[in-house]
């Protein structure tokens, strides 16, 4: 009888283990891009409801609203670019300053880096990649570049109010 719970206790732990892996990977996919739709749609957004005060800053030397935006815009581009390993240089994006062109790229920008998420796999996600010189995970690169995406997004939320504007799903 105790060699019966043995062997079914790890027949248990085996069949876990092949599991694990999958699991691990459609949960960290589904995660990274319930968190890039959050971001786009809170983004475009804000891009709509500033629409007319892209040039404002809270200062000189800090980044207007608009540079907030197409900030936002080039990160995706070099995510997409580094889980994708797209190779050659990268082109620099020039600035947009129309609020629907903007609102378009941003929101094609989080698009495109969605469905490069969502084509990853268990393996894909744990290749290494350089990122600023330093060596990491696809995964790891995700969560690095959207943890920075929403303090943007903070500063996005602190620069609407001080012009007197509510974010959209404030509302």
């Amino acid at each position: 009888m105790k060699f019966l719970r043995l062997a079914t206790s790890s027949f248990v732990l085996a069949l876990a283990l092949c599991f694990a892996s999958p699991l691990h990977a459609q949960t960290a996919q589904a995660s990274l891009a319930k968190d890039t739709q959050t971001l786009s749609t809170k983004f475009t957004g804000l891009a709509r409801v500033m629409a007319g005060k892209y040039d404002w800053k809270p200062g000189t030397g800090i980044r207007s609203v608009g540079e907030v935006f197409n900030l936002i815009v080039a990160e995706n581009g070099m995510l997409l670019r580094t889980v994708t390993g797209a190779t050659g240089p990268a082109e620099k994006p020039v600035p947009i300053t129309d609020p629907e062109k903007l609102q378009a790229a941003l929101k094609d920008s989080y698009a495109a880096l969605d469905k490069a998420i969502s084509a990853l796999s268990d393996s894909d996600l744990k290749a290494s990649v350089k990122l600023f010189g330093r060596e990491m995970t696809k995964e790891d690169a995700l969560h690095m570049l959207l943890s920075d995406q929403h303090e943007h997004l903070g500063q996005s939320i602190a620069y609407a109010r001080m012009n007197g504007v509510v974010p959209p799903w404030s509302k």
